[in-house]
Order: structure tokens, then C-alpha cells, then sequence
């Protein structure tokens, strides 16, 4: 979905059949899983409840999401099969939010029915939610509240799904008007704004950057650290722990169950989750290397055989990697994706089949400058700069800054004997690997006077 598309309606989904890219059945939609945040802003969705054929329910991120639309849900086709485990950040729609006894506030505005009533602060029940998916982002959040007015009680249900449904009309029901108003509209959704608990921290900092938030967790005590490190999603804690020294990144992982710190090193950058485990001793290594996604194990595992300061050691296993029979709009289709960093995102490398780390022959790569000045309809193939040599896995850390700096560029091709692709070497690696051990301590010991809650404008 897309901004001023249709939006969904969460019962709506309640037994919807979700797909792999392939067409493939993964299971059905059994809730949504949101989080609540202060101030009355409307809930972020952070995925889906899917049951899977054995009837294990599972969690599937919103970032796995690629449609939702005429009744069936699309997947990347990475799916985690864990058994889905609430946390105390999460809210079940279906199981929680629905049902239940809040108060309409009609001059908070929003509703979209004729009639809105005189009275603030009537008593209404919810019959259900929507959802909309944030313009340019791959982020969805709850926008809507359809009620009910009055004091019936709660509504039957007929195979999972709302027997009122708002999408066919607003009429009265069992005594009370239904109508759809925005959620700022209701109260006794929200988050208490004074509660010190870890919910309320984690909805408190939801819109600092990575590196703000990691530097309000170095600044916790060792408790409270831990218990808004577990409160936070996967993604969301991968990206902060990115951001925080070595020791801190250790001790958090090692608060988290075995399970839970595996899906939060599948959800860092490759050479980010590598540079964590060698950090830990080789036999709890071992144990959450098997405990991840064989794909993503395999690429770690590749990493940590390189030495550190080394091309092999600082690259990442995931660039961006096109056929040469792909066009410019194909590659610059792929650069769009928001969850690249600019690094990544500044030339694509263009390899014979296949196209997954390491891929079959390496044949040249192109920035992103020149896919901007060429007919989308081009073919990589013919455009492909073949002149700059890649770097070798065991390049050692100065030949890979005077590399870089010598043909300005941001990231760099490794490859193997064989001539295979295994991964390329961003500026930002390098700079991780040129600055002091303790730099990234020294930054948040500089940046303590900011405060724990500096926003920033673009809600990330």
C-alpha cells in the first residue's frame, strides 16, 4: 500500500492467507501486533500474528511486508519460524484492543459520521481498528477507530472476523450508532505519560535516531539498560547496538534469552553481528550461530574467518548485486530501498548467477551517478565499469583506506581467487576501524548534555 490507498481494516485481515513471493502458503493472519506510544500519537504496527500449517504462531515484522491487498498478505518470503512470544511493549489488536469500553471525545475531532454527539467523553466501544502504511516508508501505524455508541455489549464473532464491519456502512447496531473517527478522538488507549516502566521509556524514545537512543542506554544504570534493550523490537535494538561500544553491546546481549539475542544478531548488518561475536567466548559463539537462520549464519561465519583489520573482515555480505542482463531501472529500483545506508546504496555490482554472497563471476560494478544519466531501459552489461580492481579478502586495513581514498570512492568490491563477489567495504567500516578503540565512548560521553530525549524531524 501506498499513501491515499484504501485503508485496512485489522479484522479485515483476521484469517487472511499470507504468501511467499513465490505464491507459496506460509499460514494464516491470526492478530496484529502494535505498540502503544505516549502523548496519544497513533500506534506503530509493529507486524502480524501468522499461524503456519503445524498451527505454531509465529511473528512476522511489518518489514517483511510487501502487500497487503485483495484479501491476501505478500511476503519477502524470509520468514522467522520461532514461536511468536508477546512482549510487555506489545498489544494484541484482535486479543486486546478490541471490545473494549473507551471514551469519545467528538470535539477532539475526526469523525467521520454525520452525527457526532454533544456530549465529551461518551462512552462508546470499539469494533475495530485501521491501518496505514507511512508515505516512502515501509512503517504502518493504526489511524482509525471504528465505535459504537452506547452500552450493548461486546460483538459476536463468526469465523475470526468482526460481524460488524465498518467497510459496509455506518448504520445503527443493537441499539447504537457506528462511526469511524481518528484515534487522537478516543481516550483509554494511551500510555500513561508519568509511568516509569520500560513501556513507557521505549515509547518515550521512539523517535530518536539510533545513535541518540544508544547514547540514553549507555547512560542507564545496568538494570534499566536491560530492561529497555528487552523492551524494544528486534530491528529497532539491532540498529542501536550498532551504535554502543563493545562492552555495552555484550552485556545486553548477554541479558537477552538465546533465542531472542539470535534474532536481534540476524537483524544486524552482517559485519556488525560478526564484530559482536568475536567479542564474545568461541563456545556461546557457537551456540547463537546455530541458534540464527542458516542463511544469516552463513554469512557471519564467513566473516569471523577473516582477520579484523582486514577487506574480508570489514565487509559487509549483504551490497546490492544485479545480472548483467538487469536494466538501469532495475538498479535503481534496488537503491531506493529507505534500509540501505547511502554507502551501500552508492553503486550496484553487477556478477554472473548467482546473486547471493559469494556470487558466480564478479564482472565490474556501476555508481549510482551513472545509472542517473543513462535510459532506464539500458542494460547494466553494457555500462559496467570494468577498470577499478577489487580488492582482495586479505587487503589489510591501510591499502583498503588508500584505496578507497585514491579513486574517491564509499565502498569497494572483495573478491575471491575464484573471481567471485563475497562482499564490499563501506567508508563507514573503515572510519570504525581507523578512529581510537574507546571513540565511540568518547562520543557519548560528549554528547551526555544532550539529554536523553532530543528529537529529530523525520520521526526515525
Amino acid at each position: 500500500m501506498v499513501a491515499g490507498a484504501p485503508r485496512v481494516f485489522v479484522s479485515h485481515l483476521s484469517g487472511v492467507a499470507v504468501f511467499d513471493p513465490n505464491g507459496d502458503q506460509v499460514g494464516r493472519v491470526r492478530d496484529v501486533v502494535v505498540m502503544l506510544r505516549v502523548g496519544g500519537r497513533p500506534p506503530r504496527v509493529l507486524g502480524l500474528v501468522v499461524e503456519v500449517v503445524s498451527r505454531r504462531r509465529i511473528f512476522l515484522p511489518m518489514t517483511r511486508v510487501t502487500g497487503v491487498e485483495s484479501g491476501q498478505v505478500i511476503t519477502t518470503g524470509v520468514v522467522n519460524m520461532r514461536r511468536f512470544e508477546q512482549r510487555p511493549t506489545e498489544t494484541l489488536v484482535l486479543g486486546e484492543l478490541l471490545d473494549r469500553r473507551l471514551r469519545w471525545l467528538p470535539q477532539g475531532g475526526g469523525a467521520t459520521s454525520a452525527t457526532t454527539g454533544e456530549d465529551a467523553g461518551e462512552e462508546v466501544t470499539v469494533l475495530d481498528v485501521s491501518m496505514v502504511q507511512l508515505p516512502a516508508r515501509r512503517d504502518w501505524e493504526i489511524d482509525k477507530v471504528f465505535i459504537r455508541r452506547g452500552k450493548g455489549g461486546a460483538l459476536r464473532r463468526s469465523g475470526g472476523v468482526r460481524a460488524a464491519l465498518p467497510w459496509k456502512g455506518g448504520g445503527g447496531r443493537r441499539g447504537g450508532e457506528t462511526l469511524t473517527v481518528d484515534w487522537s478522538a478516543v481516550t483509554g488507549f494511551r500510555l500513561a505519560e508519568d509511568g516509569q516502566g520500560a513501556e513507557n521509556l521505549v515509547a518515550t524514545f521512539e523517535q530518536l535516531r539510533p545513535a541518540d537512543l544508544a547514547n540514553v542506554l549507555h547512560h542507564l544504570s545496568p538494570k534499566r539498560r536491560g530492561e529497555v534493550a528487552a523492551a524494544l523490537d528486534d530491528d529497532r535494538l539491532a540498529d542501536v547496538l550498532e551504535e554502543l561500544p563493545d562492552d555495552d553491546q555484550v552485556e545486553i546481549l548477554s541479558k537477552l534469552k538465546e533465542e531472542r539475542a539470535a534474532d536481534v544478531l540476524e537483524a544486524m548488518d552482517p559485519d556488525d553481528a560478526a564484530d559482536l561475536l568475536a567479542e564474545l567466548p568461541a563456545d556461546e559463539q557457537e551456540r547463537l550461530l546455530t541458534l540464527m537462520q542458516p542463511q544469516d549464519a552463513a554469512g557471519v561465519r564467513r566473516l569471523l574467518s577473516y582477520e579484523e583489520r582486514t577487506a574480508g573482515g570489514l565487509m559487509t555480505t549483504e551490497p546490492i548485486v544485479l545480472r548483467p542482463d538487469a536494466t538501469v531501472a532495475d538498479a535503481l529500483a534496488r537503491i531506493r530501498n529507505p534500509d540501505l545506508s547511502p554507502a551501500l546504496a552508492a553503486q550496484v555490482y553487477v556478477c554472473r548467477p548467482p546473486d547471493e554472497t559469494p556470487t558466480g563471476k564478479y564482472l565490474g560494478l556501476v555508481h549510482f551517478q551513472r545509472l542517473l544519466r543513462d535510459p532506464p531501459f539500458t542494460l547494466l552489461g553494457s555500462i559496467v565499469d570494468t577498470d577499478l580492481q577489487p580488492l582482495a579478502p586479505g587487503t589489510a586495513l591501510p591499502a583498503v583506506t588508500s584505496f578507497l581514498a585514491t579513486y574517491n570512492m564509499i565502498s569497494a568490491p572483495v573478491v575471491d581467487e575464484s573471481g567471485s563477489l563475497l562482499g564490499a567495504v563501506t567508508v563507514d567500516d573503515v572510519l570504525d576501524h581507523l578512529l581510537p578503540e574507546d571513540w565511540r565512548e568518547t562520543e557519548l560521553r560528549g554528547a551526555e548534555h544532550l539529554g536523553p530525549v532530543t528529537e529529530n524531524t523525520d520521526g526515525r
